[in-house]
């Protein structure tokens, strides 16, 4: 039962920032929603940024549903289709314009590591699932994918983080340095201890 509390409360959360990021930037214009003074930044990669936005939540809406035993059961193509597209699209284009935007990231030295490990680490461990699929080693592939899809999560955990900054009125340019790392460290900190955790007997 716990375990389908978490799996749906994980779909109902990649869900709505996906379609959030998704209305956001589709509707409004670009940088309308952002801080004031990473507007500018924003509107000077224009492409980097909307490639991102969409290749990531693309990402977000495929990836739970990856870990639907289910649907790996009864649909074995269609999970492999949408592993592809995840992958291939999802966390490749998503993973590649984040290094990008990494660069540019308002925060200083600070954002621009801690968005840059974490699109080399998106990047990494697609790779490894990929590649452990393609070799058979199914157990492999889902460890990876878990670490995987802990990173992709980053997305949500940096649109909680964020609000919670605000309301308790913490300075901008001191918490968008730490969010770069707490909204993925964490996450992955969890996925290793999912590998690790004592068995029960």
């Amino acid at each position: 039962m716990t375990k389908k509390i978490l799996y749906g409360l994980m779909l109902l959360m990649s869900f709505a920032v996906a379609a959030y990021a998704t209305i956001a930037y589709a509707v409004f214009p670009l940088g309308s929603l952002v801080h004031p003074d990473m507007r500018i930044n924003f509107e000077n990669h224009r492409i980097a940024v909307y490639l991102h936005i969409f290749a990531s939540s693309l990402a977000l809406l495929i990836g739970p549903f990856q870990f639907s035993k289910r649907l790996r059961a009864s649909r074995p193509m269609l999970h492999r289709h949408l592993g592809k597209v995840y992958l291939g699209f999802g966390v490749a284009l998503g993973g590649l314009s984040g290094l990008l935007m990494a660069v540019f990231a308002y925060g200083g030295l600070g954002s621009n590591l801690g968005f840059g490990i974490l699109a080399v680490l998106w990047l990494f461990t697609g790779a490894r699932a990929y590649w452990a699929i393609r070799r058979g080693d199914v157990i492999d592939h889902q460890r990876w994918m878990i670490r995987n899809f802990s990173l992709t999560l980053a997305a949500v955990t940096l649109r909680i983080y964020l609000p919670l900054s605000m309301v308790f009125g913490w300075p901008f340019e001191l918490c968008y340095p730490i969010i770069s790392w707490l909204c993925w460290v964490p996450n992955l900190l969890i996925a290793e201890w999912i590998f690790n955790r004592p068995l029960s007997v």
